[in-house]
């Protein structure tokens, strides 16, 4: 089965939104504020159970809870130093970074923060990432064995709010390369990421923390509902937002509509670390050196026109952008950079010569390298 846009029914999606977060099937819950699951954890819960309950909270739930001070103030303060000397960094060179959702230089971006972090205050990282709020939900969500991301986002006085929008992988796609994918395919997306926020300043409602959709990761056809201006204009009306204090956290589904809210002070600099945590899955069994590969097939890709060329591609070219080196490799114009696939179908289709393919392959490679 795949999904088209007359899937899309506004009617079906107030159903499963519109619904109560009931306290009682949450026992682990301090409270629930707007729908939204709020937790106060004090170490004493049991683990197994704690996380049975967050795992069916993101998945049948509101698919979004808060942890109240997971981490520590002092440590929080420590990275948001290193994290505003990577910025400062960053402003000196003269780079400006790119943005899936906002316009380029519109907030302060740090790309690729968790290796950056390691590398400027290693001492500042490992008192963060000993966080067992982390390690306790990315576990309940995703097991063991999986790979932490962060992408430190500034959003400025006056930064404006985000259309709502679902999240890594289906959510970085536009609608036509989304209807692509078979439905089962939507449906398991989001088992394979874990989105969250830690909040590295007070942030009232004002500075425009993310609104958030509860339940609206429960609806099969969001990944192209969210590009229906009838949702769009729903969420507009509905969405909820929770004051957050500095060292909070918030986890959620990646099909969970969402979007960063407009910042209304003057003088606070919205700072968030967000944290994408992926699964061990995600990936294949075999390294593939693909830029060999289309290097070595290219002279006779050109020749066989009698020969369906896109399945070639797809069995030798890397189709996914990611991951990649942001910094270097931006979304600029799109939600992502262009895949090998995508240059190399360029290739065939423009006529290159190999030698162009073969320098064209190789910058985007640099592009993707993790700058030492």
């Amino acid at each position: 089965m795949w999904f088209s846009p007359t899937d899309c029914n506004l009617e079906e999606f107030r159903a499963l939104v519109e619904v109560a977060t009931e306290p009682a099937d949450y026992p682990h819950a301090a409270q629930v504020i707007d729908n939204v699951l709020i937790y106060r954890l004090t170490g004493s819960e049991d683990r197994r159970a704690l996380q049975v309950e967050l795992a069916h909270a993101l998945l049948h739930g509101p698919g979004i809870v808060v942890f109240k001070h997971a981490f520590d103030a002092s440590v929080v303060d420590r990275a948001t130093a290193a994290f505003e000397g990577l910025i400062a960094e960053q402003k000196a060179s003269g780079n400006v970074s790119g943005d899936h959702f906002a316009k380029p230089g519109a907030n302060d971006r740090v790309w690729g923060a968790l290796d950056k972090l390691a590398l400027a205050q290693p001492e500042v990282f490992v008192e963060y990432y000993a966080n067992d709020v982390l390690a306790l939900i990315s576990h309940a969500w995703l097991g063991p064995n999986y790979q932490v991301t962060s992408q430190v986002n500034v959003v400025n006085p006056g930064g404006q709010a985000q259309v709502a929008h679902r999240d890594y992988h289906l959510g970085f796609m536009d609608r036509d390369r989304a209807l692509a994918y078979p439905a089962m395919v939507h449906a398991l997306s989001p088992g394979l990421t874990l989105q969250g926020a830690v909040a590295h300043v007070d942030m009232p409602v004002e500075t425009g923390p993310t609104m958030y959709l509860p339940h609206s990761q429960k609806y099969p056809a969001g990944y192209i509902a969210y590009h229906d201006s009838s949702f769009t204009e729903y969420f507009n009306n509905n969405y909820v937002q929770l004051p957050l204090d500095k060292g909070d956290a918030v986890f959620f589904n990646p099909a969970l509509f969402h979007g960063a809210g407009t910042n209304r002070t003057s003088d606070v600099r919205r700072m968030a670390n967000l944290l994408q945590v992926s699964s061990a899955f995600g990936r294949a069994m075999e390294t593939v050196d693909t830029t060999a590969i289309c290097n070595a097939i290219y002279p006779a890709l050109r020749e066989r026109t009698d020969l369906n060329l896109a399945n070639v591609v797809a069995a030798a070219a890397e189709g996914y952008p990611f991951p990649t080196n942001l910094d270097l490799d931006q979304p600029v114009g799109s939600m992502a950079p262009p895949s090998q696939a995508d240059v190399l179908r360029q290739a065939l289709s423009e006529n290159w010569d190999p030698e162009h393919l073969a320098w064209t392959l190789a910058a985007q490679n640099l592009r993707r390298r993790v700058e030492p």
